[in-house]
């Protein structure tokens, strides 16, 4: 499992990691800093969605849970490797999403879970980085909100901002790959 971490993190430090002092990034969180990371060509890279996928389920398949999803757009391809690699190792995890607002149009609905999930059901919040953890809460507060039971979080990339002490706060493990001091220490 290690030469599957090492793989993937040479993978985001090569896809996804910039650093930039003058003018620095400004974040989601609307602070500035010379790192950012952007998972999404990795999550959405064939080899990088395969290595997520196995490290993914490996660490939760002996959890008991029935999905595993996030606030749409940065979770979703997280979501669904681990469950296609769920399913093709015979325990099917199914993915779901959580919409910023609720659908609006079609089939309205009330809520912002998106998938085959039902209330009552246990699942992991996954999450591409965690810098405040205000995009984490939202994706929990929504999956509570449905009904589901939120046994812990999932992160690629904890930045080490106090984003994992926020959603640990709120009574729900995590549990990231990497920490930004991986990515920084070689700089």
């Amino acid at each position: 499992m290690e030469e599957k971490n090492q793989q993937l993190l040479a993978i985001l430090k090569a896809k996804s990691f910039r650093y930039r002092a003058d003018p620095p990034f400004k974040l989601a969180s609307g602070k500035e800093s010379p790192y950012y990371v952007d998972c999404k060509p990795t999550t959405n890279n064939a080899q990088g969605m395969a290595l997520i996928g196995e490290i993914i389920f490996d660490l939760i398949r002996n959890d008991e849970v029935q999905a595993i999803g996030g606030l749409t757009m940065g979770a979703d391809p997280i979501a669904h490797a681990v469950a296609m690699i769920s399913y093709q190792k015979g325990k099917p995890i199914n993915a779901f999403s959580v919409r910023k607002k609720p659908k609006d149009h079609g089939n309205i609905k009330a809520h912002r879970i998106e998938g085959d999930i039902s209330p009552g059901q246990n699942v992991i919040i996954i999450e591409d980085v965690i810098t405040t953890g205000g995009s984490t809460l939202q994706a929990i507060e929504a999956a509570r909100e449905f009904g589901l039971n939120v046994i812990k979080v999932v992160a690629l990339l904890d930045r080490e901002e106090g984003g994992r002490q926020n959603i640990e706060k709120q009574d729900t493990p995590v549990h990231a790959l990497f920490t930004l001091s991986q990515f920084t220490a070689t700089l």
